[in-house]
């Protein structure tokens, strides 16, 4: 099943989300919940870094690594649409190997796709 990423675009839907459930690990804090305004039939996700991170480069390259894991994701494991997801990066994720970060990342969202 292929879904389009949609990135959440109101203040309201991240406040909404920090007051949701949420799975901590090594590379990421990963805060979900289920919206009602929300389409169920794409994935509604956003990644956040923030500035001690690192530069606007680094940043991206850990928001560009992090879409790739998340659209390999989409393409071998059936998501769960009906929730919305917020994904915090920690400065880690730069450093580590990309495949490292997404069997983390993907042992961690398993919990969510019930």
């Amino acid at each position: 099943m292929k879904s389009k990423i949609v990135s959440l675009s109101n203040n309201r839907e991240f406040k909404s989300l920090l007051e949701g459930k949420k799975i901590t690990n090594k590379y990421s804090t990963i805060f979900f919940k289920k919206l009602i305004n929300k389409s169920s039939n794409k994935l509604n996700i956003s990644f956040v870094t923030k500035k001690k991170i690192g530069n606007a480069v680094v940043r991206n390259k850990i928001k560009r690594r992090l879409r790739n894991i998340m659209n390999e994701i989409i393409k071998q494991k059936k998501i769960n649409l009906k929730f919305c997801y917020l994904v915090i990066a920690k400065k880690v994720i730069f450093d580590d190997n990309y495949n490292e970060i997404k069997e983390n990342l993907i042992f961690k969202l398993k919990k969510t796709f019930a």
